[in-house]
This record gives structure tokens, C-alpha cells and sequence, in this order.
């Protein structure tokens, strides 16, 4: 089963306009565990004083899932991380030249070397470590061996493969993740990004490949177009992958709204998983289906996310949504008796660009 490791309290946090307080973060971190998170990515101890009273606050939680800290690889960074109680680190460093070249002015001899100091330590302290491979998508394939064939060496437990800028495509990343589990023996996460829309795609085409985890945000929220969507991820491995996997559905809807607010961003009404309209059945012959079977024009099951089904009074709508409404309002009528309203609904709901209400329609169906 794939790990999902999620980092909304980290790369979510640093999309532009966004700061979560203590209070938030605790009820992120909760309703993530709930929701099916298997990891938690927490902070950046080197931020400060407060990012680290924070990270301690969140450790002490006890929260049935491994907590992980982001770091430079640097020995002032992994203090940070122990200080705060860490025990599982993401030790990061860049893997494309062009990175390299700006952080390491081109010496990678000199930065593979600072990553292992700093990784034999941090496995001294017995912490697991994530090496971060920061723009590996743009990195040379020899070079992402040699880093994962010395961080195997030095004990460490895993390789994040991260597509900084969102360039990969999915039979790509397949391709490079599967080349890199065939020459290495470090196990390889998943970290991508959305800048062309493909972050999901191309997260679960490294699991494919062989990659044992990845990287999300609640909502996809993170740098520029942000990260993998948590419930989008957690969905598709249920119903797409078929993984049984455990955790409290209901509270999907509530992590979404908390992040929602604590970000001040809004989500669109037919976002994936939890847009508001996406379990709404206009169309005639979708709304009739659903009646009938709840399988019909649904992948999964709206209570499954804590949605409910809905089916607007609209332009599209048939005669069996008409005559639904009505039933719940207690008026029985044969459908041949009421498609004379169809066309005054489409009249109406055209020209005001609004549905109808049940009582609306109820009044236009008395009317006559």
C-alpha cells in the first residue's frame, strides 16, 4: 500500500498568501490523521523559534502517524530538528545543475559530502531520513544514482524524487522511476507539482513504477500551482488502485473547509472529490440513471466524502427530476402530466440563470 506522506503543513503553508497559527495547525494535523494520512510532514525548524514551538506542540499531539521534519542538509538544520523531538527528517538538496550551480556554486563533490556528515549523524540519533532530491525532474539520471546509491550506503531510508517546477509527464515519470528502482535499492517517494496539471497524474505513475510514497497537500494547496491533492490521491488509491485503506470519510468534507479557511482560498464548485456541484444530476438522463442506480453516473458514492446527492431543478433537467420534487413534497403526478412544464422551467431558469426551488416549482406546477 502506498504511504501517503502529506505536506500541507509544510509546502502547503508556503503557497503565496498563506499562514496557518498554532490552532490551526493542531486541527490540520488531527483531521489529516482521521482522514487517512499515513505522514505528516510538520514544519521547518530552522524558521524559528515559533515554527519550532510548533512542531513540538504538533509531536506531542501522539497522532497515530509518523511526524517529518524539512530540512537543509546541514548540521545547524538537523540540531533544529532534534531539538524539537523530531524523529524522522527530510534532509534536502539539489540535484539539477541548474540548482547546484545556485546554491553550491557547481561543487557537488563538496555537497554530496555535506549530506553525508550530516545523514551518518542524523542515523546516529536514530531518526529516519528522507533524502529530498530538490529538482530532480531536471537533474541528470547518472548523477540521481549516485546520490541514492550513497545515501543507501549511509543508511538512508528513502529518496524523495521531486518535480520542483511540475516538467514531467506521466509515462516519463514512469520510465525514470522504474530505471531508478532497478538501480537502487533506496526506496523512492513521490514529490510533484501542478504547474502543468499533472501532479497526480505524474505521482501516481512513480507509484506505478514502484515508488512506495508521495507527497500531498489538502486541496493541492503549495508553491505556484501547488502540490498533489490529498483527497484526490486518497480516492484514486481506494477506488482506482483498489487499496484498503482505513479512515474516517466524514471528516474529508471538514479537513477541507478547515484548510480552506485557515488559507482564505475558495474551492471550485466542481473541484474533484469535494466540489461542492459534483454530485449534482441536471442532465435528464443522468438525474433518471442516478434514481435508479446510485452507480450509475457516480465513480464513488457522495456519503463516502461526506457530500450529498443532489438534483437541480435546471434547463437539462426531465420530467422524472419534476416529478421527484414534487413526490417530496407530496404531490404524486405521472410524468407524461407535467413535461408541459419543461419548457417554461427552461425559459425561466435561462433568462435568470438560476435554478428553480422545490416550492417554485411547486407554485409553477399549481399554476398550471
Amino acid at each position: 500500500m502506498a504511504i501517503i506522506n502529506d505536506t500541507t503543513l509544510r509546502d502547503g503553508e508556503q503557497a503565496p498568501y498563506v499562514a496557518f497559527n498554532t490552532k490551526e495547525k493542531v486541527k490540520i494535523a488531527t483531521l489529516l490523521s482521521e482522514s487517512g494520512a499515513d505522514e505528516l510532514e510538520i514544519g521547518i525548524p530552522a524558521m524559528g523559534k515559533k515554527e519550532r514551538e510548533d512542531i513540538k506542540t504538533l509531536i506531542s499531539l501522539g497522532l497515530d502517524v509518523r511526524m517529518m521534519t524539512w530540512n537543509r542538509a546541514t548540521l545547524s538544520d538537523l540540531e533544529h530538528s532534534l531539538g524539537c523531538g523530531a524523529k524522522a527528517v527530510d534532509l534536502s538538496i539539489p540535484v539539477s545543475d541548474i540548482l547546484i550551480d545556485a546554491k553550491f556554486g557547481g561543487d557537488k563533490t563538496k555537497m554530496l559530502q555535506q549530506l553525508e556528515e550530516v545523514l551518518i549523524l542524523a542515523k546516529q540519533e536514530g531518526v529516519f531520513v528522507c533524502i529530498g532530491g530538490e529538482d530532480a525532474s531536471r537533474a541528470e539520471h547518472s548523477f540521481l544514482e549516485e546520490v541514492m546509491a550513497l545515501g543507501y550506503s549511509a543508511g538512508a531510508d528513502r529518496f524523495r524524487y521531486c518535480d520542483t517546477v511540475g516538467v514531467l509527464r506521466p509515462l516519463q515519470t514512469y520510465e525514470r522511476i522504474k530505471s531508478l528502482r532497478e538501480k537502487s535499492s533506496l526506496s523512492i517517494e513521490m514529490h510533484t507539482h501542478n504547474d502543468f496539471g499533472m501532479a497526480n497524474a505524474n505521482a501516481l505513475a512513480g507509484v506505478e513504477a514502484g515508488a512506495v510514497s508521495l507527497n500531498t497537500t489538502v486541496i493541492g494547496l503549495g508553491e505556484r500551482a501547488g502540490n498533489a491533492s490529498f483527497e484526490q490521491i486518497l480516492m484514486s488509491l481506494l477506488h482506482l488502485y483498489g487499496e484498503k485503506r482505513i479512515f474516517d470519510s466524514q471528516k474529508i468534507k471538514e479537513l477541507v473547509q478547515v484548510v480552506c479557511t485557515a488559507a482564505n482560498v475558495d474551492i471550485a464548485l466542481n473541484a474533484p472529490i469535494i466540489g461542492e456541484r459534483i454530485f449534482a444530476h441536471e442532465s435528464g438522463i443522468h438525474a433518471d440513471g442516478m434514481m435508479k442506480d446510485k452507480s450509475s453516473y457516480e465513480p464513488f458514492l457522495a456519503e463516502e466524502v461526506g457530500a450529498v446527492r443532489t438534483f437541480p431543478i435546471g434547463k437539462h433537467s426531465g420530467s422524472g427530476t419534476i416529478a421527484y420534487h414534487l413526490a417530496q413534497l407530496g404531490i404524486a403526478v405521472e410524468k407524461k402530466s407535467i413535461k408541459n412544464l419543461l419548457p417554461r422551467i427552461r425559459d425561466i431558469v435561462t433568462t435568470r440563470k438560476k435554478v428553480l426551488s422545490p416550492f417554485e416549482l411547486q407554485k409553477l406546477y399549481q399554476d398550471g
